[in-house]
């Protein structure tokens, strides 16, 4: 059996999930190996601004091992908070037939890459996306490291358009390219709350004939909530509500611009088994973000699992491939007066509300982790099958 050595930084849910159902199959032989080390656990995330300790398992039903990190500021923000000299030889010591790399942008990840190129098949797994490129000298650099890097890569699973085009932009050919959509758990999300949901709007003090915008992750400058109140502030609020569910750096900024409004709402980090009775709860998601590096936004997968409309920026990379004009609305980031006209549109109807709601459910329907696990497995079993006949 092929055996896949999987290198990524620590446990999360929306890649543990990917993990057990590669281990499970039994199509391949994995293990995975997280390079942050056991401190990942317990790591303070600056974005939330406290430490996160997930409520789903993420270390079940699948083998792995800790790799030691002597970074001397440990942590996946920063190149140098990833260094890893026991990883080579702890894979070496397993004996895999090909490797699978989350993201390159760390030392400890990238020298696995450089080291194992010539001796297995390299897999990749990133979310870049050209969102945020810029030009001039630097993008120029830019494009002949990016390119240097991928060298070093026999194939990449792409998680949407954005990224794509991306790869491609830095060398990757097409066939080197596999589709494996970014996904969360649809099945957990999309369980009726309805009762949990309607006690929440109530603990709220919000009507059942009322329309609640929801934004749900870091309050940071990235993500732009401040023009999502800025806008909401503008807009005709009769009988719409503006909730805020998270901690970040803005907290306190978007609590005073708030101060005196009845109808926006503050609830702190809600961990992953109460976030489907929020989305439920709600009527509209909103990701406002401006990034840089907004790859994704996986708060959209969770929301349109629950059956939500979905208002973003054109800087959230799952755009172009999750929101159409029957499920939402797209708008140009950092420009208020767009977001503002798009906010009273959308909340001018709930029955409308309701039904791109359904059109969000139908969409996200086969974004799930099985078509990410099918994914890897059809690509190195077909190399399985190439290599026996080249060889």
């Amino acid at each position: 059996m092929r055996k896949l050595a999987i290198i990524t930084t620590h446990p999360i849910q929306y890649y543990a999930p990917v993990f057990q159902l590669l281990h499970q199959n039994q199509q391949i032989e994995i293990k995975v190996f997280y390079t942050l080390g056991e401190i990942s656990l317990k790591k303070h995330d600056p974005g939330f601004g406290k430490v996160i300790n997930w409520d789903i398992p993420v270390l079940a039903g699948y083998p792995y091992e800790w790799v030691e990190n002597t970074a001397r500021q440990p942590g996946s923000d920063h190149f140098k908070g990833i260094v890893t000299p026991q990883l080579i030889t702890q894979i070496e010591a397993w004996n895999p037939s090909s490797v699978l790399v989350f993201g390159w942008s760390y030392y400890g990840h990238l020298k696995a890459m450089l080291y194992f190129k010539s001796k297995v098949p390299v897999y990749f797994r990133g979310d870049s996306t050209l969102l945020d490129e810029q030009s001039g000298f630097r993008s120029i650099a830019k494009k002949l490291f990016l390119k240097w890097v991928y060298r070093y890569v026999d194939h990449a699973f792409y998680v949407g358009h954005n990224n794509k085009a991306y790869f491609k932009k830095y060398g990757l050919k097409d066939d080197q390219l596999t589709f494996a959509p970014h996904a969360i758990d649809n099945r957990r999300f999309s369980e009726d709350r309805t009762v949990a949901a309607s006690r929440f709007r109530r603990e709220l003090g919000i009507k059942d004939n009322e329309t609640i915008i929801l934004f749900a992750g870091k309050l940071e400058n990235k993500k732009s909530p401040v023009l999502l109140l800025d806008a909401f502030l503008l807009a005709d609020r009769s009988g719409v509500h503006l909730l805020f569910v998270g901690n970040g750096a803005l907290e306190q900024t978007l609590q005073r611009k708030a101060n005196g409004h009845e109808n926006i709402h503050f609830v702190g980090f809600q961990n992953q088994t109460a976030m489907p009775t929020v989305y439920q709860a709600a009527d509209l998601f909103c990701l406002p973000s401006k990034g840089p590096g907004e790859t994704w936004g996986l708060a959209v997968n969770e929301a349109m699992a629950c059956g939500k409309a979905i208002l973003v920026s054109d800087k959230c990379g799952c755009a172009v491939d999750l929101v159409t004009k029957k499920n939402g609305i797209i708008f140009k980031s950092e420009v208020g007066s767009e977001l503002q006209i798009a906010i009273q549109t959308l909340v001018a109807d709930k029955g409308i509300l309701s039904e791109y709601g359904q059109e969000s459910k139908n969409i996200i329907r086969n974004w799930d982790f099985t078509h990410i696990a099918r994914a890897i497995e059809q690509h190195l079993v077909t190399q399985i099958i190439v290599s026996a006949i080249n060889g």
